[in-house]
């Protein structure tokens, strides 16, 4: 016999299971294992990432920027990002895109980043 409630409840936990919100939690984890090789903090303690979108479909768009416009990996570190985010199961495809305003500055990053780097 079926459980029409009991279907239904399956059917809402597949499908919450599904959402982007646990896809962007992955993306975030990802994140935080991606360095500027000159700060021994990763870029989403160090506040380089502004935005972080997921659609329905696995597409992720990713807003960062560096610390300055002069930055060594300015070249390497954008690729490395998408390439990691791209790497996740579910993800459709991964885009980053490199902003400059607002300008990074040292009050962007997290309290845990500023403890690592002795700036209190």
């Amino acid at each position: 016999m079926s459980d029409p409630v009991g279907d239904f409840l399956k059917t809402v936990v597949e499908s919450q299971a599904a959402q982007p919100e646990g896809l962007e939690q992955k993306v975030i984890a990802v994140l935080r294992t991606c360095y500027d090789p000159e700060i021994p903090v990763d870029i989403y303690e160090l506040g380089l990432i502004y935005h972080v979108g997921v659609d329905d479909a696995g597409k992720v768009e990713i807003k960062m920027t560096l610390t300055s416009p002069m930055c060594p990996v300015a070249g390497s570190l954008p690729p490395e990002v998408e390439a990691k985010i791209g790497a996740i199961p579910g993800v459709a495809s991964a885009k980053v895109e490199v902003v400059w305003d607002p300008p990074w500055t040292p009050e962007k990053m997290t309290e845990a980043a500023k403890l690592q780097l002795n700036m209190f």
